[in-house]
């Protein structure tokens, strides 16, 4: 196969950047994910509500021997060498000097400078062989430049970070659960929840401490590495913040739930790997993931888009519920192109994405108002309509206007919010600080201790619960007042009765 014409990868094409680029180290050893076909569609299951076990998936959905065996051929061909072969996951890593990685991928590997930090990176397409063009569905792990951003927001006063007791409105996950009316008489036992980080860390005594403060048995908690992730608090205002965020408020609101953090570089390889990782994970076994990390679509490669949101049919086969923070940048998710985007992974349609709201109450807890998170053009909830993802049959009867981009009748975002108003924020204790988050990164692990209790309560998985909320009328509390809208261009979306791309459905606290 070494002499074999080679093609362009679909959807691998990455353009160059505007600034200097730098040769690149051939004799330095890296590690690539391949992924490869499934044996079958895993589509029509999805359609049928199928649930099945991990330890089935492999034989029904993963990949097989023979397309394994073919892509371990060509590479060891080429001198790489096989570090892991996992047929659920799809995924074969594979290991070897970068120059044997260029001849065998026909890549074009460099090193660029980006805010004092140097990364490798790949431009235009990668190459397989014809004879694997059907085979191989993605490579990851060429270019390392940051693939998201963590979508958390540290309350400022001033422009300066205080200390959670300086008077802002804020809560603790168990608050909010009472507040938002989540099932009481459960706690998460017997359930696991994994969340994905991709940088930053936690430290046991942040969250021995916590817990002993809000007097609530303290989790188990178990750091779990991918692709050489590692657990490495540093400071506060990092991504320890995004980490003790989202610990802390799943483990305030189902504190007997196991909960497994899986730490994996903030790269699309340690990103997909990581996902991965977590949804065929046979020991842990989450029963729902948390995501607080992502990125504008237009800054994914599209087979990165396609074979995340495959990773996402996975779960949804498997029985796992998936909760992905919909973005605090408003309708522009942080470009500044002056058009609208939706941030993905939130806007796959087998996520539950999560949006952002300002809520109020009274000094006995109850509500007296709850709008659109909106502080500012940089402090606002995420939302829109997929670009990329076509609209799902679960959302046909839910209004989404088509993209105010494109016209495409895509998949609309969020799907329900809660509080992540920095100014009414969390109260979080991290590095030894006690600091208020605000953020969609929050609502993420809201809506992630919320499932564990549901799974408790009902004695199974929730799964893919998307359908479910669409289907069931009033099963959210509507959020009717604000929007999303960038400043400058007066482009977005408004809160309305019904689904809206700024809250979808709106507060979520229950199941039928």
């Amino acid at each position: 196969m070494k002499t074999a014409k080679k093609v362009a990868l679909k959807g691998s094409y990455r353009p160059t950047p505007k600034n200097e680029l730098k040769p690149i180290d051939s004799e330095a050893f890296i590690e690539v994910t391949v992924r490869i076909r499934r044996k079958r569609s895993i589509d029509e299951a999805i359609a049928k509500g199928e649930i099945i076990a991990r330890e089935n998936y492999s034989q029904e959905f993963g990949a097989s021997q023979e397309d394994a065996e073919a892509v371990e051929t060509f590479a060891h061909e080429h001198h790489l060498t096989t570090v892991l072969v996992d047929l659920a996951r799809r995924s074969v890593i594979l290991k070897g000097k970068i120059s044997d990685f260029e001849a065998a991928f026909a890549v074009n590997l460099h090193l660029e400078k980006q805010q004092g930090t140097e990364f490798r990176i790949r431009t235009g397409d990668i190459h397989v062989p014809a004879e694997l063009a059907d085979v191989i569905t993605g490579v990851f792990g060429f270019d390392e430049r940051p693939a998201a951003r963590p979508m958390f927001q540290v309350y400022k006063q001033d422009g300066k970070i205080v200390n959670h007791a300086a008077g802002t409105p804020s809560y603790t996950g168990d608050q909010l659960a009472k507040i938002y009316g989540f099932p009481t008489g459960v706690t998460g036992k017997g359930q696991c929840i994994g969340i994905i980080e991709l940088g930053g860390g936690y430290k046991t005594t942040d969250i021995t401490n916590y817990f002993k403060n809000l007097g609530i048995k303290k989790p188990v908690v178990k750091a779990v590495s991918v692709d050489g992730g590692k657990n490495a608090p540093t400071t506060a205002n990092s991504a320890d913040g995004e980490v003790l965020l989202d610990i802390e408020v799943a483990g305030a609101v189902a504190p007997e739930a196991k909960i497994v953090v899986y730490f994996a570089p903030n790269t699309d390889q340690g990103f997909l790997d990581a996902i991965t990782t977590a949804v065929h994970d046979t020991i842990n076994k989450p029963s729902v993931i948390s995501i607080s990390w992502g990125s504008a679509e237009a800054n994914w490669t599209p087979q990165a888009l396609t074979n995340f949101n495959e990773s996402f049919k996975a779960a949804a086969v498997l029985g796992v519920t998936i909760c992905a923070a919909a973005g605090d940048g408003g309708s522009a998710d942080g470009v500044t192109d002056g058009k609208v985007h939706v941030d993905f992974p939130s806007s796959s349609p087998y996520i539950l994405a999560c949006g952002g709201t300002k809520l109020l109450t009274d000094a006995s807890n109850k509500i007296t108002s709850e709008t659109v998170w909106h502080a500012a053009s940089d402090s606002a909830t995420g939302g829109g309509v997929s670009d990329v993802f076509p609209l799902p049959d679960y959302q046909a009867n839910a209004n989404v206007p088509a993209s105010l981009n494109t016209k495409f009748k895509g998949r609309g975002v969020p799907d329900v919010a809660a509080d992540a108003d920095p100014s009414t924020g969390y109260k979080v204790l991290v590095d030894g600080q006690q600091l208020v988050f605000g953020g969609t990164s929050a609502v993420a692990p809201l809506m992630a201790g919320l499932i564990a209790l549901i799974n408790q309560q009902k004695g199974k998985a929730a799964g893919f619960i998307n359908p479910t909320i669409y289907a069931t009328p009033n099963v959210c509390r509507d959020i009717t007042i604000g929007d999303n809208k960038t400043t400058k261009t007066n482009t977005g979306y408004t809160a309305g009765p019904g689904w809206d791309a700024c809250t979808g459905l709106g507060v979520l606290s229950q199941l039928p």
